[in-house]
C-alpha cells in the first residue's frame, strides 16, 4: 500500500520559515513524481510544488508566486520528499499535503499557521 506521511508544520510569524518532511512508504521517492498541495480554510486544493522522478538536481516546478519563496527536495536513500517554505506569508496558512503526482493527497497533511 501506498502511504505519504506529512510532518514538520506549526505556527511561525511571517517572514519565517518552515521544513516540511513527507515520509512515503509501499514505493520508492524515484517511482513517482511527488506533488505538493495545500487548501487554507474554506478553499480548494491549489498546488504549490512537483518534484519530478530521479537524482538530485530533479525537475521541479512551483506555483506562480512560491518559486522564490518555497523550495522542494528529495532524498531517495531516506524515501523522504521535503519542502522548504521561506519568507512565510499569513497567506500562507493551510493545511500541506504531499500526494503522487497524478493522485489526490492520502496523508493526513500538516498544519502551517503564519500569525503575529
Amino acid at each position: 500500500e501506498e502511504r505519504l506521511v506529512e510532518s514538520g508544520g506549526g505556527t511561525v510569524q511571517p517572514g519565517g520559515s518552515l521544513t516540511l518532511s513527507c515520509a512515503v512508504s509501499g514505493f520508492t521517492t524515484s517511482t513517482y513524481a511527488i506533488k505538493w498541495v495545500r487548501q487554507a480554510p474554506g478553499k480548494g486544493l491549489e498546488r504549490v510544488a512537483t518534484i519530478d522522478t530521479g537524482t538530485e538536481p530533479s525537475l521541479k516546478q512551483y506555483a506562480d508566486g512560491m518559486k522564490s519563496r518555497f523550495f522542494t527536495s528529495r532524498d531517495n536513500a531516506k524515501n523522504t520528499v521535503y519542502l522548504q517554505l521561506t519568507a512565510l506569508k499569513t497567506e500562507d496558512t493551510a493545511m500541506y499535503y504531499c500526494a503522487i503526482n497524478g493522485k489526490k493527497p492520502k496523508g493526513p497533511g500538516n498544519q502551517v499557521t503564519v500569525s503575529s
